[in-house]
């Protein structure tokens, strides 16, 4: 006879409103206000809100000048990757002192695996309540969780308790969770499905669980499959730890379109530092430098080179870049945006085209050279030391 398998606890954690998060807490008096992190107010767009923000319509993905009619007295401020992914590095250590199954879905949101930790940390619920008063004592921001049997069921529950949540869906609950659910809460299930369901009848989780598979399998293929699997709360996928990054990048939306080939070099040295700092500060090297251009007309193109070894340094991604920048129309035409990213990452090695025993000085140097400007930019700010192309620029514009 098969032995019968363990029930798991998957828990689903997300940072509740991050990017605004992050900035209350390290500007406290921003407590309580409409926070919202973007672009350029003319031509950027919301990465992130508060809820206070959110109250008054705002939301991701929105242009900012739409979220600035919406909410005028709103507080806005710029991107700060580099210190979200600082916070967001605190958080992740938290949820390993749980559990060795953590899998990062983004910067700001992870499942864990917590499955016979009920001995060390107590029932499920127990379990989430302690990551939450975790992370929320040593690091300062509040995560909501979700507690059930299956990543799907997780996710969702998550997400119905924000902010500041925690929603359990006990094994042998199932059904009685999901079913009176929205369809629109099932994974892949967007707007042209949703109307496709609503012709059979479908409007909650429940009444899709009650259609046939063979009529799911006939209208939507394979996908129908996996609706009716998911309405019967059937999810096997397991939690994979150390999901790996596939790249690291920055991009910039301009308020004013950029037209000299001087300009778009002097924002790609700007783009080039700040994504070798991303790359050092993941301890990663990339072998493929990718450049994306977005024209005036929203016309995008990309370019990249591979390079023969791996690198972390701003001065060789920018040199790659601006060797890109010439097989674009960028000078020609108007730019809107402008990003750099690397993919092919590895971890930092010996400098590979010197021998084993022989690594080049200059590498070494420009090694040294890095580390200590990281370490004067993480004590004083990302602006405390600048290339001088890029302080005559902050000078022009101020």
């Amino acid at each position: 006879m098969k032995p019968s398998r363990r029930p798991r606890v998957i828990l689903h954690l997300d940072m509740d409103a991050f990017y605004p998060s992050v900035e209350v807490l390290d500007n406290p008096s921003l407590r309580g206000k409409p926070v919202i992190v973007g672009g350029p107010r003319e031509r950027g767009v919301v990465s992130s809100a508060s809820y206070e923000a959110r109250a008054f319509g705002v939301r991701s993905a929105q242009p900012m000048a739409a979220a600035l009619r919406l909410c005028p007295h709103g507080v806005f401020l710029p991107v700060r990757m580099s210190r979200y992914h600082e916070v967001s590095g605190e958080v992740f250590e938290v949820f390993h002192r749980f559990t060795s199954r953590v899998e990062a879905l983004s910067i700001d949101e992870a499942f864990l695996d917590v499955t016979g930790s009920e001995r060390l940390f107590g029932t499920p619920r127990e379990i989430a309540v302690k990551v939450k008063q975790a992370v929320f004592s040593q690091v300062g921001i509040t995560v909501s969780a979700g507690v059930a049997p299956s990543k799907f069921m997780a996710k969702i529950a998550s997400e119905l308790g924000k902010p500041d949540g925690l929603t359990l869906v006990p094994e042998g609950g199932e059904e009685a969770f999901l079913h009176p659910l929205s369809i629109e809460k099932l994974w892949g299930v967007g707007e042209a499905t949703r109307k496709r369901l609503a012709l059979l009848g479908v409007r909650t989780i429940g009444d899709l669980s009650r259609v046939p598979l063979q009529t799911l399998e006939k209208r939507f293929g394979k996908h129908g499959t996996h609706l009716h699997l998911l309405s019967q709360g059937i999810d096997e996928r397991e939690v994979e730890p150390e999901r790996a990054v596939k790249s690291v990048g920055h991009e910039d939306t301009y308020a004013q379109d950029m037209r000299d080939r001087e300009s778009l070099r002097r924002e790609l040295l700007s783009l080039s530092i700040r994504v070798s700092r991303r790359l050092r500060s993941g301890s990663l090297e990339g072998r493929t430098v990718t450049l994306k251009v977005k024209y005036a007309d929203f016309r995008q193109v990309t370019r990249s080179r591979t390079l023969a070894e791996a690198t972390d340094d701003g001065a060789e991604i920018f040199r790659q870049a601006c060797r890109l920048l010439e097989d674009t129309e960028a000078g020609r035409k108007p730019v809107r945006l402008l990003g750099i990213s690397l993919s092919g990452l590895e971890h930092p090695g010996t400098c590979r085209q010197q021998g084993l025993f022989d690594k080049d000085p200059r590498c070494r140097k420009r090694n040294q050279l890095n580390q200590a400007l990281d370490r004067i930019h993480d004590r004083f700010g990302e602006r405390s030391v600048l290339p001088g192309t890029l302080i005559e620029k902050e000078t022009a514009e101020e």
